[in-house]
């Protein structure tokens, strides 16, 4: 499950045995080397989906870490896009992810202007024939959103309603569930009206699959140690259910919708294997 790059053995149990924040601070240099990073496959399913949806102005990415949802909303936005989470060390990891895509698009750029003024004016080898239609390139640099990174907490989110979309993505698990309806209104206060709120949501396991019985194994030992220990360390990924979700997110003033990702198949019973819950923030006040 861990690749070579990945934490060692006893650096995840010195993580687990720390709050969440500082837990995750110390994994921030190898966090992209573990399972917990959400998988480019679900990262590109939700791009595309949203794609659908979009384009939109100004983008969130909730609970951020090492900034993977900041490259799908890269390319959905257009003005800027914001990353915000408890963990400065995972907040630093992420910045310098985009610093170095940034360096790349530039002199990715750079490259491509200087293959045009090389071209002949009229009839170059990149000049669109009679009938052809060219696909549209990567953007240049002039056109890409700015990006922010703010350490914060996603239950007291330091923002005035200005976002169109808020995404994230395996961050749930850090949350009880009696603190998903002020995590919820947390998220309608800073969305425009009309804004949409996205993230995926997979099928849970059957009892007679693997991954049922390691995540029961996961989530009892994570119960037993913060039992004994403080300060506790919330990392309960059963509890994220989508009847309930659903619920608190129409209690929390959205209008809820489902889109299968296809990529992802459906179960023998029909349903999807993976889902992006779309909720949108209908007009007025955020309820109290």
């Amino acid at each position: 499950m861990f690749t070579p790059q990945g934490p060692t053995l006893r650096e995840l149990a010195v993580q687990a045995l720390s709050s969440v924040e500082h837990g995750y601070d110390l994994l921030a240099p190898k966090f992209d080397h573990t399972p917990f990073r959400t998988p480019d496959s679900i990262l590109d399913a939700v791009a595309t989906a949203l794609d659908r949806i979009g384009p939109f102005d100004r983008g969130l990415d909730l609970c951020c870490g090492t900034g993977a949802g900041m490259e799908v909303l890269r390319e959905l936005c257009r003005e800027s896009v914001t990353g915000v989470d408890i963990s400065a060390g995972m907040l630093a990891v992420g910045r310098g992810h985009v610093d170095a895509t940034r360096a790349r698009e530039r002199g990715e750029a750079e490259e491509l202007k200087r293959g045009e003024a090389e071209a002949p004016e009229r009839g170059g080898a990149n000049e669109p024939q009679r009938g052809e239609v060219k696909a549209p390139g990567r953007a240049l640099p002039d056109g890409v959103p700015r990006v922010g990174w703010v350490r914060g907490d996603a239950r007291a989110l330091p923002f005035a309603p200005v976002f169109d979309v808020v995404v994230s993505f395996g961050a749930f698990g850090h949350f009880l569930p009696r603190e998903l309806p002020g995590l919820f209104a947390e998220v309608h206060s800073v969305l425009r009206p009309g804004g949409r709120f996205a993230f995926p949501i997979m099928a849970p396991p059957r009892p007679s699959s693997p991954v049922y019985w390691a995540l029961l194994a996961f989530d009892i030992v994570m119960r037993v140690r913060n039992a004994v220990w403080r300060p506790p360390f919330v990392m309960y990924y059963r509890a994220f259910r989508l009847d309930d979700v659903r619920r608190e997110l129409v209690r929390a003033g959205f209008e809820v919708e489902l889109h299968a990702l296809p990529e992802f198949g459906r179960r023998p019973d029909g349903s999807p294997r993976c889902r992006m819950v779309v909720a949108t923030r209908v007009s007025g006040p955020t309820p109290a």
